[in-house]
């Protein structure tokens, strides 16, 4: 006869769950270390002295902390107009582009026409086109509504640039939206602007705050454009000041070049957890009034 299998006890599943449980936060804060260090690392590397980063044995943490990197950062380089140019663009940008997009992938969602259809063909052919395809034609159409070195001329290519996305990303979120609340505020008497307005658009909160933080973040760290359309240092973002960094043979002045870094990262770290707080505070929302 075969024996009976071996009874699985409580004790032994709890242990097992725990086993489970730490494993799992092991990975987690295995994850979370791969995505902290660089930013750790960076911070650190800006404390650091010429003398400790030209050493051949380098050190985790700074063994004499200074702040003469920031100091030198900012006496060089005109950071604190770069940071406020980045964060008019981007937030203009952002701002802008949801604006549209809100109506517009309602639209697109609700009235499948050829119109909307023609635009989730556009959304997907925009997302192609490298950047150095179109920064000529783009070029020459700015410097014909003179906007070449202005920052409007960069939160309009930052607006249709971030457009698509925007669109892609609330699609989803206008379709998890039941037609039956928009269907009862319409038999109370409630226009269409009043259903997407006062039904439609508190239910998108935390579709509304996800594109804007990412729309924002996107304009804020983008590079090229704002290095082909920007020419007076006045006028440059972040992105573009940080390569004032760099020597014309390559040479990098790491120390400031890592402090002005940490500047350029700290207002978009600021700005997610800011809007996470809404993000988080939307779902549940959402999730009571469903």
């Amino acid at each position: 006869m075969k024996p009976a299998p071996r009874a699985v006890t409580p004790s032994r599943r709890r242990a097992a769950r725990a086993a489970g449980r730490t494993g799992q936060y092991l990975a987690l804060a295995a994850y979370l270390i791969f995505l902290g260090f660089p930013l750790l690392w960076l911070v650190s590397v800006s404390f650091k002295s010429p003398q400790e980063l030209g050493s051949i044995d380098p050190t985790w943490l700074p063994r004499h902390p200074s702040l003469d990197n920031y100091r030198k950062a900012f006496d060089t380089q005109p950071l604190l107009r770069a940071a406020l140019n980045s964060l008019l663009v981007a937030g203009c940008a952002s701002v802008i582009a949801v604006a549209i997009a809100v109506p517009a992938a309602y639209v697109m969602v609700r009235y499948r026409t050829r119109v909307s259809q023609a635009g989730t063909v556009w959304i997907l052919i925009s997302q192609m086109f490298p950047f150095v395809l179109i920064v000529i034609p783009l070029f020459l159409v700015l410097k014909n509504l003179h906007l070449i070195n202005s920052l409007t001329g960069l939160i309009v290519v930052y607006v249709v640039w971030n457009l698509p996305f925007s669109l892609w990303m609330l699609q989803g979120y206008v379709k998890a939206v039941p037609r039956s609340l928009e269907e009862a505020a319409a038999v109370d008497g409630a226009g269409r602007l009043r259903v997407l307005t006062g039904v439609v658009l508190p239910l998108l909160t935390p579709g509304l705050v996800a594109t804007l933080m990412f729309s924002f973040v996107t304009a804020w760290n983008e590079f090229f454009f704002a290095l082909v359309l920007l020419k007076t240092p006045e006028k440059q973002t972040m992105s573009v000041i940080l390569t004032h960094f760099t020597g014309a043979e390559g040479a990098v002045d790491l120390g400031p070049l890592a402090a002005a870094a940490v500047c350029a990262t700290l207002p978009t770290l600021l700005f997610f957890a800011l809007l996470q707080r809404r993000l988080v505070g939307g779902m549940l929302a959402g999730a009571v009034k469903g």
